[in-house]
Formats: structure tokens, sequence, C-alpha cells
């Protein structure tokens, strides 16, 4: 089943294989992407869907050293490079949104301030990474530190950054993508919202878990206003405890959240599931529940192999598999699977920031 075609919103994939996003941390000075990213996501262009690296929406939706942005004209215009490249392979690709919140430090920040979040809470143990010579990501020396402590935004804050998402889903239409994702996951700023210990608020955005879907709730809804909900894709993190959000009763909270974004009518919702060593176990009754309450595409990603995947569709409750670090190492990656070819190792060492090595010289195998 993966090798089959299927409909995402107006848009016909060509397989149910998906790239995810996975941050490179290789754009150029400003934030722009570069011609080698462009040549990096052209090499796997035969991914049913691609979905671009986390692309910050505004200097302060950063939170790592080289990672591209979306909001300046020259990125609009990098970014146009790649999506070009991808289509005249016949590509899809679709843009990760992203707004880190407090998972950033003050040397990202403009005039060195402190980065914001839902409250103010330091995550212990949560790094980022900087740029320690700000030389860019072929000659600087990145380090990992620990976040900056963030403040709390404001309600009139929030809605700027509402409008900081509509406008930049607009800025990658007009960079040629075909459509966007939201990063609601992994601990970053909606996640902040969203998660019962990291959300301290006592206002409409905090508390209740009505209240603290409200953010996720106005950005979705912003972002469907400027493109078409059938262009909005989202991603969840359920079980995830990344960068130090945790939430007291996850599947009451994220069935809640599946149902909004339902009535919301998006395309598409991306779960992460956890996939380190001795991570919590999504059980398939869970699975069969978003299934039950989402009416649009699902797509899963967390150390699948083709096996798993291929058991993943047949039982129904996903529709396209993404594969993450195979992706890396293995830029025709579709047909190697499809024809049970033995799969590149990645180069861990090379997985943020450099060149060439470890990012587009990987053999295709033919």
């Amino acid at each position: 089943m993966l090798f089959k075609k299927h409909t995402l919103g107006n848009i016909e994939l060509q397989n149910r294989i998906v790239m995810p996003p996975m941050t490179r941390s290789r754009a150029a000075k400003g934030e722009v992407a570069t011609p080698l990213m462009a040549e990096y996501y052209e090499q796997r262009s035969s991914a049913g869907l691609i979905i671009s690296e986390g692309t910050q929406i505004s200097q302060q939706g950063q939170g790592y050293a080289w990672t591209p942005g979306i909001y300046t004209p020259e990125q609009i215009a990098g970014w146009k490079r790649t999506t070009d490249a991808v289509h005249r392979k016949n590509g899809i690709i679709f843009a990760q949104l992203w707004h880190v919140g407090r998972v950033s430090h003050i040397a990202l920040q403009k005039n060195n301030e402190a980065p914001v979040s839902s409250s103010e809470l330091v995550a212990d143990g949560v790094k980022v990474f900087v740029d320690v010579e700000n030389r860019g990501p072929e000659h600087g020396v990145g380090e990992m530190v620990q976040h900056s402590k963030p403040r709390a935004l404001t309600q009139t804050e929030i809605r700027e950054i509402i409008s900081d998402y509509a406008k930049a889903a607009q800025n990658a239409m007009a960079a040629g993508f075909d459509g966007i994702e939201l990063h609601a996951a992994n601990g970053y700023l909606i996640n902040q919202f969203i998660d019962s210990q990291a959300n301290n608020r006592t206002d409409t955005y905090g508390g209740s878990l009505e209240n603290r879907l409200r953010f996720l709730k106005e950005v979705v809804q912003a972002i469907s206003d400027a493109i078409g909900n059938e262009k909005v894709g989202v991603r969840l993190a359920p079980l995830t405890t990344l960068q130090g959000t945790i939430d007291d009763n996850p599947v009451e909270t994220y069935t809640e959240a599946i149902k909004l974004l339902d009535r919301l009518k998006v395309a598409y919702i991306h779960i992460a599931e956890a996939d380190w060593e001795d991570a919590p176990v999504m059980e398939r009754s869970f699975k069969e529940s978003i299934r039950a309450n989402f009416t649009g595409t699902l797509i899963y990603s967390g150390k699948y192999t083709k096996t798993r995947a291929e058991e993943a569709l047949k039982q129904g409750w996903t529709d396209l598999i993404g594969f993450g670090r195979p992706f890396i190492a293995n830029p025709d990656l579709p047909y190697r699977l499809e024809n049970n070819l033995p799969l590149n190792e990645p180069k861990r060492e090379f997985f943020f920031g450099g060149g060439v090595t470890g990012y587009t010289d990987y053999p295709f195998y033919q």
C-alpha cells in the first residue's frame, strides 16, 4: 500500500511515503534557504509528500542556529529555489511553520531579549544550538546550551504572533509551497500552550482544556482564512515529553485537539510518535480513536520500517507514513523500499550544520 496514490485535499500524491520535517541547520546569513538546500530537497522529490524542515515565522520564533525563516523577501526567494527544484521533479512540498517559544536563547533574539512562551517557566536541561563564533553553518562552531528563561506573552502579543503565522503561510504560498504544516508538537510554542505542565496562565489561554487549546484554534483559523484550510496540516505529538512539555492527561487533551482540528477541516494531522529508547508506546486503541475522530488524512512518523508501515496502512488507522532518518541517507528511499534494496546509513556527525558532506553526497542506488 505504500506505493499507491493518495489524495490529500485537492492534491494527488504519487505514493504514501512522507519525508517529515528534519532540522539540518544549513541556512545562510539572514536565515535564507540556499541553493544547496534546494538540491537536497530536489534529490528527495520522489517522496509522495515532502514537509520542509522547521521554518521560523519571525526572528522571535528562532531557537537554533542556521535554521531558515520565511518572513523576509530574501527568505521567500531562497525557498522559491527549493520549491521550483522539487516541482521540476513533479514533487509535492509543504512548509513547516515554526515558532519555538521558550526553546531559544537570548543570542538568537532581537536585542538579546528573553524568549517568549505561554508562561514564565524554564525547562531545565532543554538545550538549544547556537553559533558561538557567528561564522555560519559551513565554518562556524555550534554549541548546545541551556535555553534562556522566557517571559509570558501578553494577549496583545499573542494576537501579533497569530498574525505572524498567517503572514508566514501567505509567504509560503508566494514561495511556491503546495501547503503548510503547523508545528504544534515537540515542545515548541503551540505545545507550550496545550500541555498542562507548561502552561500556568490564568486568563483565557490557560487553565481549562478549552483555554489551553485556544491558541492552536486561533492560529489554525487565521492560517486557514489566509490560504485555505485544504492547504493546512498540523503536527501533534500526543505522548512526547520533548523540550519539557508534559500533559497530565494526554489522551484526553489530544483527543479534544483532534476533534477541534476536524471541526476546522484541516487537510491532515501529522502524529509524531515518541521514538526514543524506552519511549511511551502509543496504544492501538488511541490510534483508532484518532482515526474515528478525524475525517481528513492522517500521517504517522516515528521509527517506521517498510514492514511496520505496510501493517499500519493495512490496519487503516493512518493514510501516510513518514520516514525520517532513512531519508537523510537515502535520497531515493521510495525506490529502495519498493525494490527491497539495502539502505545507506546516515552520518550522524553531519546532521546539523556543515556543507555537502552528509547532506547531498549520499549515493542513489542507480
